[in-house]
């Protein structure tokens, strides 16, 4: 028994079993925490030391003195802006499509659901290598002239991040009361008086928490900025890439990823916290979808304009790669088992896409790994209000990953694990672990819901009947979260597969996965190469979005709700 000093000086009894359980919590999280300050914690310290940190004395205002610098100041508010206007884009015509496919009984809708989910799911230098065949000469919109615009980069963006939308606001939609917008009805008011002080009000929580979520993802989208802005528009993201990849200056590429984590971290904890606001759309059952009337007219055509807006970057896409001279052929993809022209690359693109397929391949055995144990952790039922103290700090810790970006994470891999005991440059395991580390928040998201609604009782029937706790997770917790783990198998597998930020800083030369060859490619003039990118684009799409697609038949709730 443990004595702790109560109200009055009194000692107050801690029992025993719950300090007991708390040690064992602690000692089951060692493994993951472990893996996590290796691979997280050491580098993102590395790199925050490279920032503050001059001839070895702590400095702030080396870091203050980068952020004043007028380049800076321009990139931030490039970042700022392209981001708000894309957010803005895509909630406006993700909110029609949302509430057609979701509440409408449309033929085909889980289909064109299914659909609009493939943009998101892309690898980002595969949607800019897209845009840059839509919007550049000789392409469909050629003649806008808009390629290597702010308004190319906007656009996808906004091409990325309308499934965000689409879902989030979809599934709150399905599960709104619809007895609120009835009795108003009820009373005369219009439709449009319905949508405007019944259903809004309560899906807000669900629409300004995807707005923030889509913000963070287009603040911190690389291969899409990179690809279509170049040198000349640049985000704080792309910055970080060019300072420490064409500059050499590591201390401002570092004072940047300070302030990115600094907002990136701020936007996490306003999701996180209107995520935590209560939601009326999530106190009911999913809402039967009702018929077609002539009234919603608007929003299916809206709905079917925004399918086909995103369907043109991917047929131009696709289109591009079969041309060849003044007709159509393969030989664009047949082209993918060389170099290049002039010998554009060290190794064919087949060779590269095999390596990004066993890249994924361990990337996604590490994040399941690592990702069952944590959600295992942070779901167990807490006895005591000081062991669920110890599982939610636990759960933050675990999600810091989701808070740094690729980018970033793939710098300080760069500066820190360089030199013994941690020299791991030369490790085949270096770039699928900075993958799976990407991957893990997604895994986490997706299983940790699934664990956590299974009913405690039920492991604790299985106990006294004298089943293991091996016993009693292979009998109560696998037959739920089977289809969850394939799931999150799966989209790891998928980020695994078309993650360009962290690996454009550490894949070799000699030993390239698919998106960073593709980015090279189109940076070597020649038509042949051209011609090649556009291909080993499509072969990169057209994976993804198989593996995604066949996550999206398993059918689980929740999942893909972003």
């Amino acid at each position: 028994m443990t004595t702790v000093v109560g109200r009055g000086g009194r000692a107050a009894p801690v029992a025993g079993p719950q300090v007991k359980r708390i040690l064992a919590l602690l000692l089951l999280a060692a493994g993951p925490v472990l893996v996590l300050g290796v691979l997280f914690v050491l580098p993102v310290s590395g790199m925050l030391a490279e920032g503050f940190v001059v001839d070895g004395r702590f400095s702030p205002g080396a870091v203050l003195d980068v952020l004043a610098r007028p380049r800076v100041r321009r990139v931030a508010w490039f970042t700022v802006w392209t981001s708000g206007v894309a957010t803005l884009l895509a909630v406006a015509l993700g909110l029609p499509a949302a509430y057609a496919l979701h509440r409408l009984a449309l033929p085909g809708r889980s289909a064109v659901r299914a659909a609009l989910l493939v943009p998101f799911v892309l690898p980002t230098v595969v949607v800019g290598v897209a845009f840059r065949q839509l919007l550049g000469e000789g392409g469909p919109l050629g003649v806008l002239r808009l390629d290597g615009t702010p308004v190319a980069i906007v656009c996808g963006l906004v091409f990325f991040n309308v499934a965000v939308v689409v879902r989030t606001v979809g599934v709150a939609w399905e599960s709104l009361d619809p007895r609120p917008g009835q009795a108003a009805a009820a009373l005369g008011a219009t439709p449009w008086q319905v949508l405007r002080t019944v259903t809004l009000p309560a899906l807000r929580p669900a629409i300004v928490g995807a707005a923030s979520i889509v913000f963070l993802f287009c603040a911190t989208a690389f291969g899409i900025v990179l690809t279509l802005g170049g040198v000349r528009y640049a985000t704080v993201e792309t910055e970080i890439y060019l300072l420490t990849t064409t500059v050499f200056d590591l201390q401002a590429a570092a004072a940047l990823s300070v302030l990115q984590i600094v907002v990136v971290v701020a936007l996490l904890a306003l999701a996180a916290r209107l995520r935590a606001t209560p939601d009326p759309t999530t106190q009911r059952a999913v809402s039967p979808v009702r018929a077609v009337r002539r009234s919603d007219a608007p929003v299916v055509v809206a709905t079917l304009l925004v399918l086909a807006a995103m369907a043109l970057p991917i047929l131009t896409l696709v289109l591009g790669s079969l041309s060849v001279g003044d007709g159509w052929g393969l030989d664009n993809y047949r082209a993918l088992t060389t170099a290049g022209d002039d010998q554009a690359l060290l190794v064919p693109v087949t060779t590269a896409l095999v390596t990004s397929l066993r890249t994924a391949v361990d990337a996604t055995w590490m994040a399941l790994l690592v990702g069952v144990s944590v959600s295992l952790i942070v779901t167990r039922r807490s006895h005591s209000v000081a062991e669920r103290r110890v599982r939610s700090t636990l759960d933050g810790f675990f999600m810091l990953p989701l808070g740094v970006s690729a980018v970033t994470l793939g710098f300080g891999f760069l500066i820190t694990l360089d030199q013994p005991p941690l020299d791991l440059r030369d490790s085949p395991l270096l770039v699928p672990m900075a993958q799976a580390l990407v991957a893990l928040p997604l895994v986490v998201r997706t299983l940790a819901p699934m664990l956590g609604g299974i009913d405690d009782r039920q492991r604790q029937a299985a106990a006294s009947l004298g089943a293991s706790p091996w016993r009693t997770l292979l009998t109560v917790d696998l037959p739920v979260v089977w289809k969850p783990l394939l799931a999150a198998g799966g989209f790891a597998f998928a980020a695994s597969l078309g993650e360009f930020g962290a690996t454009s800083f550490l894949a070799r030369d000699t030993d390239p996965t698919l998106p960073v060859v593709i980015f090279r490619l189109i940076g070597h003039p020649g038509e042949m190469n051209y011609g090649m990118a556009l291909a080993a684009s499509v072969v990169l799409a057209l994976a993804t979005a198989v593996v995604v697609l066949a996550v999206e038949r398993l059918r689980v709730p929740g999942v893909g709700a972003f």
